[in-house]
């Protein structure tokens, strides 16, 4: 399992309430079976839900492209006439702008890397017989832009009883009232309140709270208590299914050995 130092908040960022625990009851919806997109794959052993922490795929690389191209042209026309005194900068100008400049390659760069290099789905499988949780998480560093090490995918596994699903929303200025939903997932130290890890989980508070119903029915009782879903499982890695943007983006691939766990039952005695 891994483990973090405890140094996170309690509440997410936005928190609302806590969905219900692990071993609660869940909290059933008639419009389960309607779920979109449904598990990618339901067994005795593991249940797997798809994830995309991106809600619109291709939008951060385009529009990113664009400003970043604008502006490097725009920024070199100010270089090149201001070093040939062609255009007197003021010096409170120039530190403006490169000023400017460090920031808004800071917010682009990861943005582009971002939806370029983010797996067509991050999956998350939860295994009831081992009751753990295995999460194919993609790790990014703003501070480090072009990082091999600091970026990518490395999966991180956690007991199914540590975890707290938050329901979450933020107002941001986005002009249409800006709120943002989201579900997220933390992993709480056991015997504390201590938080040593947090997750997406959905972009949407209901489907959140569908998922995690979902979840709670199969860890506690197996597979024969789900419904029968209306919309047929999606595979991600064929790209017969997928649209343009999801197609050039890289394909699931665990690691052979958390493959191998995350679908297999626990050796006994």
């Amino acid at each position: 399992m891994k483990t973090h130092a405890p140094n996170m908040p309690r509440r997410s960022l936005g928190w609302k309430y806590d969905l219900s625990k692990p071993n609660e009851p869940p909290e059933l919806n008639l419009s389960l079976r309607h779920l979109y997109p449904a598990p990618n794959q339901i067994n005795n052993i593991n249940l797997e839900l798809p994830r995309s922490s991106l809600r619109i795929r291709g939008l951060g690389s385009l529009v990113g492209t664009i400003l970043t191209a604008s502006y490097t042209v725009w920024l070199l026309q100010f270089l090149y006439e201001t070093l040939t005194h062609q255009w007197e900068a003021g010096v409170s100008l120039i530190v403006f702008t490169v000023g400017f400049s460090i920031v808004l390659y800071w917010l682009v760069i990861p943005t582009i890397r971002m939806d370029i290099e983010l797996p067509r789905d991050e999956p998350i499988r939860f295994n009831r017989l081992r009751r753990k949780v295995y999460f194919y998480q993609y790790h990014f560093d703003r501070l480090h832009l072009f990082s091999r090490q600091r970026w990518g995918v490395r999966p991180v596994v956690y007991d199914w009883d540590d975890l707290i699903a938050e329901a979450c929303s933020v107002y941001a200025p986005m002009g249409n009232g800006g709120l943002i939903e989201s579900v997220m997932i933390s992993v709480i130290k056991p015997g504390t309140e201590a938080v040593i890890d947090r997750l997406f989980f959905t972009h949407d508070i209901e489907r959140g709270k569908q998922y995690w119903a979902l979840v709670q029915l199969f860890m506690q009782q197996g597979p024969h208590a789900l419904p029968d879903f209306v919309h047929p499982p999606r595979d991600w890695n064929d790209d017969a299914q997928l649209s343009f943007i999801r197609r050039i983006a890289p394909k699931v691939r665990w690691p052979d050995a958390i493959d191998l766990e995350s679908r297999t039952a626990p050796l006994s005695g």
